[in-house]
């Protein structure tokens, strides 16, 4: 049975009529959750079909994907194998919550430097992994493949027919990838990358199967990936102390921050029914709050983080 989408009126506060809704995909699950749990459910299907005991992935020091994939691993059974960008990582694992906590979950984590990372994808470096660890069902960094698409697809459906302005975060561009593939013809999607740019627009294409209108935008990436300031901060703490619902710095928080902007200059018309897609990414909250306390920044506080 699909999860039962939960969704949140927002109360934006600004002089427009337009209407704002979040739905909350960070609480399909415990520790899977948004988008990771909806890229992960078909890919772990075709590892078992394929009888694959093993699942190998790639990821950064705080990644959302590194921490979803060590989790179903450990529900499902399977063993799972991290490729960390970064070797000096693996002298400070045990101070880097999301890696430790993917090692906890039974993840085998195997440091690269960021020169040997950029070739993950080269036929010589798989060759050279599978020798290492054996055979393995491969999930590329940030779990977008065809079957993850298939998964971010379920997204919308029924529950979000009746909105006009489908909002969500892009990292890789999977998810924006299924929503666009699922929204209605009535329904503009736009995209609020995470990163500097927009080029994850051609990287979609190829997964890709509707006309549905959407655009990108990364004037809210805040200086690119991973990359936050006293602003952003304050922010996130202020929408949760209105109305309890953590965002992460990286994706939602930023995404959050735009739509809210957008809101402000009064940028869509007065009847507009947006929907904001919570994609979850809170496991990293608590490793970008070590960050900002060596830089004696505040503290996001958001009361959730493991």
């Amino acid at each position: 049975m699909p999860p039962k989408p939960i969704f949140q009126t927002l109360n934006h506060g600004f002089q427009t009529s337009a209407q704002l809704s979040i739905l909350r995909e960070d609480l399909l699950h415990p520790t899977i959750s948004g988008n990771k749990y909806r890229k992960l459910k078909y890919n772990l299907v075709e590892a078992k079909k394929l009888g694959y005991s093993k699942i190998l992935t790639f990821g950064g020091a705080y990644s959302n994907h590194i921490a979803a994939v060590a989790v179903a691993g450990k529900e499902r059974g399977l063993e799972t194998v991290g490729i960390i960008r970064g070797e000096e990582l693996a002298s400070q694992e045990s101070h880097n919550p999301t890696l430790n906590y993917a090692r906890k979950c039974g993840m085998e984590l195997h440091f690269v430097s960021r020169e040997t990372y950029r070739d993950k994808d080269s036929a010589e470096m798989l060759n050279e992994l599978k020798i290492k660890h054996g055979d393995f069902y491969l999930l590329p960094e940030g779990g977008t493949n065809d079957l993850a698409v298939k998964g971010c697809e379920e997204i919308l459906g029924d529950h979000t027919k009746d909105f006009n302005t489908i909002c969500v975060s892009v990292g890789t561009g999977g998810t924006l990838a299924g929503i666009i593939n699922a929204a209605l013809p009535h329904q503009k999607v736009i995209g609020f990358s995470a990163l500097k740019g927009c080029f994850q627009k051609e990287s979609i294409t190829p997964f890709l199967h509707s006309k549905t209108t959407f655009e990108m935008t990364d004037d809210y990436c805040f200086g690119g990936y991973a990359k936050i300031d006293l602003e952003l901060i304050r922010f996130i703490n202020s929408f949760y102390e209105t109305t309890q619902i953590p965002l992460d710095p990286i994706y939602t928080g930023k995404m959050m921050f735009g739509i809210f902007d957008l809101l402000r200059k009064g940028i869509w018309n007065e009847n507009n029914r947006i929907l904001a897609v919570h994609t979850g990414g809170l496991q990293g909250i608590t490793g970008m709050n070590l960050r900002l306390k060596q830089k004696n920044l505040p503290q996001i506080n958001v009361g959730h983080a493991y």
